[in-house]
């Protein structure tokens, strides 16, 4: 298990690293690696295979064994660095070698030995950025003009000898670069694929980060804010009431500690918001800021709905303490969502949702909407799941 320490590890202890953000620092050199094992299964041993079956049914003399195996070894190479996406520096030297190879085999009687330059050139033929047609029937020539050395030192059967010599060979060379053009669009759409799982895999750690962030912000944005309205309270208590500012420190540190574990559970991702206990809190901190509130429940809330709901009514009291000069706020719950209603809004401007974008879109994901809406010195946050209504 990876470990990383954050700020206040001392108290908060090791956080475990997600498992996709592990994933997202290997992905792309395994599936390189993927993918050359599957170019290296696919392609190689096959052509390693017909090449020996060439050679243990064509070759007669121990020369026709030395210019095939020259020739498959050509092929070979090539096809090795072909899966390692380095084959260019390999390829035209092999080229040229299997080019002399098949040469030598028409000049000797070996009609096998075209077998390593039909591999070679279809190997270099369809990567061409442009004119692949007319490399391929540039090189579909040249095989045929070499196979065709053959009647120079033989004067009988001319015509089948062109045939075995030219015609074959070419066509030999057009199926395998044919089959060349296929495999390599095959392998790239698996290139494409795995590049589009890898890109899936990085917007899910952006996207966990972003979460992530989030929660911090709620837990500990609103936390600091509400210390911070306790302290200045506290510190007017001092001369006038000693017990009652007493109480207000206790109840920071009570609410810092129970800061520190809800961010501990957050990096463990156990946190799970209760809207309940959210709509106590924001009661008490609205009456501890001398604003008027009140809860009016149409409805018991679901449950499915509820932990969101409640990061709404976090986010907007915080919202409503650090913004507004609120005297009032009206808490309405139904069945599928929750209203905020303040007074006190400043009068300028569109409303802008601040921390609530992020909020807006986690409820979309999960098939809720999030609006708000000015009127007259009033703040509106309504968050609703629709579809709860008629269950």
């Amino acid at each position: 298990m990876s470990l990383v320490r954050r700020a206040g590890a001392d108290t908060l202890g090791p956080v475990e690293v997600p498992t996709i953000a592990r994933r997202s620092s290997w992905t792309g050199g395994a599936v390189q690696q993927r993918l050359r094992r599957l170019n290296l299964i696919t392609t190689v041993p096959p052509l390693a295979v017909v090449g020996v079956l060439l050679l243990l049914l064509t070759a007669r003399t121990w020369w026709h064994v030395v210019i095939q195996v020259i020739g498959l070894i050509a092929a070979l190479a090539t096809a090795e660095r072909w899966t390692a996406g380095d084959y260019l520096r390999v390829a035209r030297p092999s080229l040229a070698v299997a080019a002399a190879v098949w040469l030598a085999g028409a000049l000797t009687d070996d009609p096998s030995a075209f077998f390593g330059v039909s591999v070679v050139g279809s190997f270099l033929i369809p990567p061409l950025p442009r004119r692949r047609f007319a490399a391929l029937a540039g090189f579909t020539a040249l095989v045929a003009v070499l196979g065709a050395a053959n009647v120079l030192v033989h004067d009988d059967r001319v015509g089948p000898r062109l045939i075995q010599y030219a015609a074959i060979p070419a066509v030999a060379v057009l199926v395998s670069t044919g089959f060349m053009f296929v495999s390599q669009r095959f392998f790239d759409l698996i290139a494409e694929l795995e590049q589009s799982r890898e890109r899936e895999a990085e917007l899910a750690v952006t996207r966990e980060r972003v979460r992530f962030a989030g929660d911090l912000h709620d837990i500990q944005g609103h936390t600091l804010h509400v210390v911070k309205l306790k302290v200045a309270l506290a510190e007017k208590l001092l001369d006038s009431d000693l017990d009652r500012a007493r109480a207000e420190l206790a109840e920071v540190r009570s609410l810092v500690g129970d800061t520190i574990v809800q961010t501990k559970e957050l990096a463990h991702a156990q946190r799970r918001l209760n809207l309940s206990a959210e709509l106590e809190n924001a009661k008490n901190l609205f009456e501890a800021a001398g604003i008027h509130v009140r809860v009016e429940r149409e409805s018991e809330v679901d449950a499915r709905a509820g932990e969101l709901l409640g990061q709404v009514l976090r986010e907007t009291t915080t919202n409503i303490l650090r913004h507004a000069q609120a005297r009032q706020v009206r808490i309405t719950l139904s069945r599928s969502g929750i209203e905020i209603l303040n007074d006190g809004a400043a009068e300028d401007g569109e409303p802008s949702l601040g921390g609530l974008a992020m909020l807006r879109e986690r409820l979309a994901e999960h098939g809720g909407e999030l609006r708000v809406s000015r009127t007259d010195g009033r703040f509106l946050t309504a968050a609703a799941f629709p579809g709860q209504e008629s269950r």
